[in-house]
């Protein structure tokens, strides 16, 4: 590799991550049960693969620590958060907190740790394990939804920053915003 294509390559990496952090996600908390206890942390990399079955991803961009412990599971929970959840969320993004300390969770049959704040989780059998460039890709089937504290806005991510949506984020009442093409 020449210095201009490293330098080239190195640009397109710092563009890549302005662009997606100008692109808001959802926010979740992922956990699971290692055998030593639970772990978990936040991601903004969960999406629906499919409804039929319901299947979604999310990616890890490490292997090792809690990333590692996640990756290797057979089962997962997936928790969708909602703007209340916001210091959750935080905590379980900050490396060497103390995640389950304070927090409330239950415990699942199969030794999954499920957090009672969030709006709602997803038990999830772990399917597939991709390697994509510097993370895993990770998919898995829904067996379970469940119920939680309901009624919260949802919980974003865009510029570094949590923010809620609400109606005071709505552009238009339902469907496509006018003189916008829905496609």
């Amino acid at each position: 590799m020449t210095r201009n294509t490293a330098l080239c390559e190195r640009n397109v990496t710092d563009a890549f991550k302005d662009a997606f952090r100008a692109h808001p996600a959802g926010v979740a908390i992922i956990t699971a049960d290692g055998g030593s206890g639970p772990v978990g942390l936040t991601a903004s990399s969960v999406s629906s693969v499919s409804a039929e079955p319901p299947i979604l991803s999310f990616s890890l961009a490490s292997t090792h620590g809690t990333a590692g412990v996640i990756a290797g599971s057979p089962t997962v929970v997936v928790h969708l958060l909602g703007a209340e959840n916001a210091a959750l969320a935080a905590l379980f993004a900050r490396q060497g907190a103390d995640r389950f300390g304070a927090t409330r969770t239950r415990t699942l049959p199969g030794g999954e740790p499920v957090l009672e704040d969030a709006p709602v989780a997803l038990l999830c059998r772990v399917d597939g394990r991709v390697p994509v460039g510097s993370s895993i890709l990770i998919a898995a089937t829904v067996l379970e939804i469940i119920p939680g504290s309901t009624g919260q806005d949802p919980l974003v991510y865009h510029n570094r920053t949590y923010h809620r949506l609400g109606r005071h984020s709505a552009l238009g009442e339902s469907g496509p915003v006018a003189g916008g093409s829905g496609e």
